[in-house]
């Protein structure tokens, strides 16, 4: 149809072109399109005429200008296509789709154009050499967003790079990590999976197989990919196919039975009504252009005088494809003849089915754009009215700036292009559902819009059926997921989504689902058993309620007891000669010395304080040296005793009751120094010892400074080895009652123990070391008591008739000790 401007369309009526042999001898024929019509390319075409027819007939879009149109049928073949984009370039060809009149007035100012993106990018490579826009309503390949390469192609339909970021989300969204992808062999199958796969490498999903295939390539080509279908494992297949394409490998997977599959289906086939009737594909999910609704459109479509009929070869031809027959010819064929008469919406068919406008829609808003773009090269905007000069000499590459920046609303939907010539990107998602009567349909589900915050594209509305007509969401995974306590080993020569899961190492934990590390738990925790959680760990001391810390306290307070009664006895008999003769002073003395030394082990149980480390230590020390010191003045006694006894000897005076004091005074003392210099340079502190065990905390006093230790320890050694040296030397002094014997005992038990208690206390764990000590303590301490003072006691209460001077002094009887 003529006009002020024309704008050029290109559609895939047909999808075969008659193959023309070349004998390089004659004129070639023209090329010409075979195969039946393709009923929804047909609507397209249509709808952009409605669109004009439109534009024309309103008063504030061009008011004044009249537009034409040039449309053409590509056959959906790249050498027509390319022939096609030469005549709109030229603009000296007749037109195909013919209207009431057809003559020509001028350049094409624009190109609507194509539904595939592989005729598409061959039209933008030649019309974009003339600054002619290219609006495209079906072509989706992310490539042509490439403004470097496609200067003057737009879209109204979103790039194929959303729709394979939202695929990748949506299997994501679902948990598959194992699937397949099947793709058509041309510009939009293999541009379009490898937006995918590289969407789904950054979601962490593992492909299986990818395969491509072509409708034109032989069956046995397709017979392989369907077979590699059905021999997969992954449950999932992704198809980025054309629908022409998934239709021939459909077709071949019905031939033969083949394992349930979750189809994902790029928008090109799972909106395609043609393509429900492969029912086992039941369950399908994928992304849809957003539903629409154009008021007036269907009538327009089903508007057919039999004149228009006859007038377009087109419209013949679909007529007569429609209801079988042969218009207005009565030759002799098997079809009977038709006069144009028929009602056309008494059919069925994807030309007339107006309930879920999607596509179209992209059509009409390409028609829409390009006039918007028109009008705001040749008409000015005053005072409130719109002046439209229709012999404004345009050039196409003012109308390819101004569509640049066009954005209006038209029934709702908005449109505008970005810097690559995009759409804001919509999809509805939509589910093949079986109806009630037991044919499939799609049902719209839910919404992404890729405009939105990351993680809140998708809305689902309402229940999925899933493949076989389940409810639950199926599951495809190489590997079932690592539970919480082990971690993801990879399979070796196997994609990421394929691991072993391994049981976390002793003292580390996982606490997520696939996790692909463990971690180890902070210094004071352990993890439990399933290894999913840190716990606490239990911390051990030396408790008065634990049975090993009442047996101790027990012996502890015994001691302490049996002391003090001995003490008790001493002083009720403090005038009998076995008490005065083994000097009560000194034996008092070592009595309240061994009662402290029995009560030291107190300050070892219970949990260690700041106090109870220092004190512990120190006390034990500065006790048991009183101890010694009193044991010590003892021996030292015995053998100034026994030198006194000689004649002319005056010894005594030297070390009377004044100067054993004074011994005791200052080997005590020392050990005080020693103390004091270790409690001010490095004291005794309490702390968690987290090395002896890893699954539990000890409790225990560190010492601080361990020379301040030893010194201690070596100090009350050196004592006990004097002590026990003098009490060998003075053991056979001709004394009835020798105290020395019993001394000698006492020290030769201390050493003993002591000596003992070294290596067991160095190798002893956690709180047996404390045990150990206290041990060490107590056993000393009931040696002392037991070999000096029980004999004592004994002949004190149950022997009061040796408890004689007469007796003590009779050198010439043995001993009864």
């Amino acid at each position: 149809m003529d006009g002020d401007y024309i704008i050029g369309g290109i559609f895939s009526i047909h999808v075969y072109m008659h193959a023309v042999k070349h004998n390089y001898t004659t004129m070639p024929e023209p090329r010409r399109c075979t195969g039946s019509i393709v009923s929804r390319e047909l609507r397209f075409a249509r709808t952009m005429v409605f669109a004009i027819e439109e534009i024309n007939n309103s008063t504030e879009l061009l008011p004044g200008i009249k537009l034409g149109y040039q449309i053409y049928d590509s056959c959906a073949s790249v050498p027509v296509a390319v022939h096609v984009a030469f005549q709109l370039s030229s603009s000296l060809d007749t037109v195909f789709y013919t209207s009431d009149n057809c003559s020509q007035s001028g350049m094409v100012m624009a190109v609507v154009a194509e539904s595939g993106s592989t005729p598409s990018i061959s039209i933008s490579r030649i019309i974009g050499s003339f600054n002619i826009p290219q609006v495209s309503h079906f072509a989706t390949c992310a490539c042509l967003s490439d403004k470097q390469q496609y200067p003057t192609f737009f879209r109204t339909i979103p790039s194929d790079q959303f729709q394979a970021d939202a695929l990748a989300k949506l299997v994501k969204h679902f948990g598959w990590t194992w699937i397949g992808a099947v793709r058509s062999d041309s510009d939009y199958g293999n541009n379009g999976m490898a937006s995918f796969l590289a969407a789904a490498h950054k979601e962490g999903i593992c492909v299986e197989y990818s395969e491509s295939f072509y409708r034109t390539h032989p069956r046995s080509r397709i017979q392989r990919v369907a077979d590699v279908i059905r021999r997969s494992t992954a449950l999932v297949v992704v198809a980025f196919t054309a629908s022409g394409d998934m239709r021939i490998l459909l077709e071949e997977l019905s031939r033969k039975p083949s394992p349930p599959r979750q189809w994902i289906g790029s928008e090109d086939w799972v909106t395609d009504p043609y393509m429900l009737r492969f029912s086992f594909c039941s369950g399908a999910i994928g992304f849809a252009i957003e539903q629409s609704v154009i008021p007036g459109l269907r009538d327009f479509l089903l508007d057919f005088s039999p004149s228009k009929v006859a007038a377009s070869p087109v419209l013949t031809e679909f007529w007569e494809d429609a209801f079988n027959c042969r218009l207005g010819k009565s030759a002799a064929t098997d079809k009977r003849v038709c006069d144009g008469t028929e009602d056309i919406q008494m059919i069925q068919s994807p030309y007339t089915d107006t309930s879920q406008l999607r596509i179209t829609n992209m059509v009409y808003k390409a028609v829409y754009a390009i006039a918007h773009a028109i009008h705001n090269a040749v008409c000015q905007e005053t005072n409130s009215t719109t002046q439209c000069d229709k012999f404004t000499k345009t050039e196409p590459k003012e109308v390819l700036t101004q569509l640049k920046k066009v954005n209006f609303s038209q029934n709702g939907y908005d449109v505008s292009f970005d810097a690559n010539g995009d759409p804001v990107a919509k999809y509805e998602l939509v589910n093949w559902q079986k109806s009630e009567s037991g044919s499939i349909e799609s049902v719209t589900v839910g919404h992404y819009d890729a405009s939105l915050p990351a993680g809140q594209e998708f809305s689902i509305k309402r229940k999925l059926t899933w493949v076989e007509g389940g409810t639950q969401v199926p599951v495809s995974v190489c590997t079932d997921s690592c539970p919480p306590g082990t971690r993801k080993v990879l399979q070796k020569g196997k994609p990421i989504c394929c691991y072993d899961c391994i049981l976390c190492p002793e003292g580390e934990i996982s606490n997520v689902t696939d996790s692909p590390d463990c971690f180890p738990c902070p210094m004071e925790f352990w993890p439990n058993a399933e290894r999913d959680t840190c716990l606490p760990k239990p911390v051990e001391f030396l408790s008065f309620s634990e049975v090993l810390g009442i047996i101790l306290v027990v012996f502890s307070v015994v001691g302490a007891c049996l002391t003090i009664i001995t003490a008790a006895v001493f002083c009720r008999h403090r005038a009998s000669p076995i008490v005065r003769a083994n000097n009560s002073e000194l034996s008092f003395l070592l009595l309240f010395s061994l009662t402290l030394c029995f009560l030291c082990p107190l300050t070892f149980i219970g949990p260690p304080s700041e106090w109870s480390c220092m004190l512990r230590h120190t006390a034990f020390g500065i006790t048991f040296v009183l101890c010694m010191s009193c044991v010590l003045g003892k021996t030292i006694v015995v053998l100034m005793a026994f030198k006194a006894t000689l004649p002319g000897s005056n010894v005594m005076k030297w070390f009377g009751p004044p100067q054993q004091r004074m011994t005791v005074v200052f080997f005590t003392f020392i050990q005080v120094l020693i103390c004091t210099i270790w409690l001010v340079l490095s004291p005794p502190f309490p702390m968690k010892n987290l090395t002896t065990y890893k699954k539990r905390i000890i409790l225990e006093c560190a010492l601080g400074s361990a020379i301040g230790f030893w010194a201690v320890l070596g100090y009350i050694g050196l004592l006990a080895v004097f002590c026990f040296v003098l009490a060998v030397l003075a053991r056979k002094l001709p004394d009835n009652f020798n105290e020395a014997k019993l001394i000698t005992f006492s020290m030769l038990i201390f050493c003993a123990v002591w000596i003992t208690f070294i290596p067991a206390y160095v190798s002893s764990p956690g709180k047996f070391t404390v045990a150990v000590e206290i041990f060490a303590i107590l056993a000393s301490s009931f040696g002392l008591m037991l070999c000096i003072f029980a004999p004592k006691c004994f002949i004190i209460l149950f022997k009061p008739e040796k408890n004689t001077k007469k007796h003590l002094m009779n050198k010439n009887q043995s001993s009864d000790i």
